[in-house]
């Protein structure tokens, strides 16, 4: 489509932005970053009247002043894309504070049209939007929608076709300040006009009204483009800032503010919106919030709700992840069968197909979890999550809005700690947003999710959604406590109040849902395709390499030689002499295979290792694959199974990881839940290592992680394993 009309679509949290993406193009998007930034960028393409869309789909902001990553993200893109139409989403249901995000829209200047989604929602709540008189009053098109449902849509898209044919960029709206603020933007403008390489970008009086909100970044972008001028500019900030707390006790940003919103009513006050109903009615959302949210019943509600889709997740997965394990076991056998003995049929079944393998064979279980989520998220049920857990939040020294982060690494499962980190940057307290950072790999990610199912669907059967929930509250627990320890040494101050807004239930769409899962499920499929692929040969090959010395191999083939003699079947093919022939050669190999383990640099790593994860329950071959887990945690499988079948005893056996675990003697419930304690709270992985030392300025704090957790993860596992021997 190199014609293409660039759509940007921009809105406030929960207005249905994504629905409508997600309506829009369908399959047809990929997901990316930001250049420079690490938040998610979502494109996709459509086709209007045989016109083309390339659709981008923006962080959900409430406002255009940098205060936030998000918000940085979405005015950068429309600032240097400059794209050919903005759709600014707004809650119908919610006109006047969805409408303030549209205010700055126009003061920017963008080329803009207004989709007023949710009318339905709006409208059973007796609220009637004069669309065509509010788009008059605006000077913008405004077209009532539902995204949900495709209401609307054809009409939207009309408009941006015409919006898109205009010769011209709009002129920026000129609101009025009141004189305070309306006499510093005059007496500014001669040295804004100097800064030209910042005029060249944005609107010389919206440059001013950022000046005043103290927006950090076209403050240093004046900086760099005129110093002189900057100066003078910061000075007359400054008596502004005080001029306004002498006399009214306020910031120049909430006096822009209120005048913002007495702009929005003004217009919303000309016959714009009438309602039927009296203002203090209670709407479905309200009345179901009174018990979802209630302050005994709500937490219940929410553990039966986790709990619950952790029974449909392990309920119904059981079955793809059986086909899926003798897929697999099937290949492995292919393999084993095709290929003759050597370095590269070890690779492809040890490092290839029993460690990939491993991972993908989850594939059901990550599925269903992030299905269960999505239906969760699209809901509205986890906003309430998040509004429930305020009140502990501020108790463990935390900002409610770190459980947004928490809820994102995996507080629910299925998630990753590197968008969990990068959502701590909406926190402006900087040591709540390093405790928020610092404990965040605490989470249940879906990394660790496979590790939990194997080794709870191994040894805890008959309880898998119970230990599941279980795990859950425990990762929590040792997260919020860990946060309790950092304010209250590291990083002591007080907590900072939380404020957030609680969007309405909506029903999720199977289309919308299907979205949501198939993207998280294909990143989980494509990282063991990628990643954990190079990991897993790399792996394979530090316990392949250095092979066994000369003398050893000779040992080894000299007790074939010695077995052949011995056992060999007679002239009459005797059945059971064979069988005792091929059980002795098998033995044999896999006596060789281990001491060749063993020997090997990563087998040299886990015993060396094993001196002091032994307290621990911790054998040197699990010791191989924890190392393995700091590159990634997914690995911490693939290189179980890798170990694992390099020392099985039938090579024509292709029996699962699980059940290898389950023979082997060195392994037991006990041994079991000390290495699943140890994997979930140990060191972060590599990339979330490189993400905290990025998020909070400094490598001293991503070391601190990597020791911290790993101390802590060790203690606890060792105190479950000696006190579980103690009791088992």
């Amino acid at each position: 489509m190199d014609n293409a009309i660039t759509v940007a679509l921009a809105g406030n949290p929960n207005a249905g932005k994504t629905t409508l993406f997600n309506l829009l193009t369908g399959a047809r998007q990929h997901v990316g970053n930001y250049p420079g930034i690490t938040v998610e960028q979502k494109e996709g393409c459509c086709l209007h009247h045989g016109q083309g869309l390339r659709v981008v789909d923006l962080p959900g902001t409430y406002s255009l002043t940098a205060y936030s990553v998000e918000e940085l993200v979405a005015r950068d893109f429309l600032v240097n894309e400059k794209p050919d139409v903005v759709v600014d989403v707004i809650d119908a249901s919610n006109l006047e504070r969805n409408l303030y995000l549209g205010c700055q829209f126009l003061e920017l200047g963008v080329p803009l049209v207004i989709a007023l989604n949710m009318i339905d929602v709006a409208e059973k709540r007796g609220i009637t939007i004069d669309a065509a008189a509010l788009g008059k009053r605006l000077g913008v098109p405004v077209i009532p929608i539902v995204a949900r449902t495709g209401r609307g849509v054809d009409q939207l898209l009309d408009a941006v076709l015409k919006v898109a044919a205009g010769e011209s960029r709009p002129q920026p709206a000129f609101l009025r300040y009141g004189s305070d603020i309306d006499e510093a933007l005059t007496d500014m403008m001669p040295f804004i006009r100097q800064c030209t390489e910042l005029t060249a970008i944005y609107p010389e009086r919206w440059i001013g009204v950022k000046l005043l909100e103290n927006d950090t970044q076209i403050g240093q972008k004046a900086i760099a483009t005129h110093p002189t001028a900057s100066a003078k500019l910061n000075e007359r900030c400054e008596a502004v800032v005080n001029h306004l707390q002498n006399t009214l006790g306020v910031y120049p940003e909430a006096v822009i503010a209120d005048h913002r919103y007495g702009y929005i009513k003004s217009i919303l006050h000309q016959g714009i919106v009438t309602r039927k109903f009296v203002a203090d009615r209670l709407y479905a959302s309200d009345k179901i919030d009174k018990i979802v949210t209630h302050r005994f019943l709500g937490p219940l509600i929410m553990a039966g709700i986790l709990f619950a889709l952790y029974t449909f997740t392990f309920s119904y997965s059981t079955l793809l992840v059986d086909w899926l394990a003798s897929f697999f076991a099937l290949l492995n056998h292919g393999v084993d069968t095709l290929l003759p003995d050597g370095p590269l049929k070890s690779m492809i079944t040890s490092g290839v197909i029993d460690g990939v393998g491993g991972v993908l064979g989850f594939v059901p279980i990550i599925m269903f979890m992030f299905f269960g989520i999505a239906v969760l998220e699209d809901s509205g049920y986890l906003a309430r999550v998040a509004f429930m857990m305020d009140r502990i939040f501020h108790f463990f020294g935390l900002h409610g809005s770190s459980v947004m982060p928490f809820i994102v690494s995996g507080g629910i499962a299925g998630g990753c700690a590197v968008p969990g980190v990068m959502a701590t940057r909406t926190l402006r307290s900087p040591k709540e947003r390093l405790a928020t950072l610092l404990t965040v790999p605490f989470m249940n990610c879906g990394a660790k999710l496979p590790v939990l199912t194997l080794l709870i669907g191994t040894f805890f059967s008959d309880h898998q959604a119970r230990y599941m929930f279980l795990a859950t509250l425990a990762a929590w627990l040792v997260a919020l406590c860990a946060a309790k320890f950092l304010r209250m040494t590291v990083l002591r101050g007080a907590s900072t109040p939380f404020v957030m807004e609680l969007p309405p239930y909506r029903f999720p769409t199977l289309r919308g849902l299907a979205i949501h899962t198939w993207e998280r499920t294909w990143q989980y499929m494509k990282k063991a395709g990628t990643v954990i692929l190079g990991i897993s040969i790399l792996l394979w090959a530090l316990m392949t390499y250095p092979s066994l010395p000369d003398e050893r191999v000779a040992h080894f083939e000299q007790q074939r030689q010695l077995a052949h003699t011995t056992l060999a079947p007679g002239t009459s093919e005797n059945q059971s002499e064979k069988e005792a022939l091929d059980k002795a050669l098998q033995k044999i190999k896999a006596t060789e295979a281990m001491e060749g383990l063993r020997n090997s640099f990563g087998g040299r790593i886990g015993i060396a290792c094993e001196v002091v994860s032994r307290y621990a329950g911790i054998d040197w071959r699990t010791n191989i694959a924890l190392i393995g887990g700091f590159a990634a945690k997914e690995v911490i499988i693939s290189t179980l199974g890798t170990a694992y079948s390099l020392g099985d005893v039938s090579s024509e056996d292709a029996t699962s990881l699980s059940e290898r675990l389950a023979k082997d003697p060195g392994w037991n419930p006990v041994v079991a839940l000390a290495v699943l304690v140890f994997i979930m709270f140990y060191a972060p992985c590599f990339v979330t290592v490189v993400c905290i030392a990025k998020e909070a300025g400094s490598w001293k704090w991503a070391a601190f992680s990597i020791v911290f957790n790993t101390v802590f993860a060790y203690s606890m596992a060792v105190a479950v394993y000696q006190i579980g021997t103690w009791l088992y």
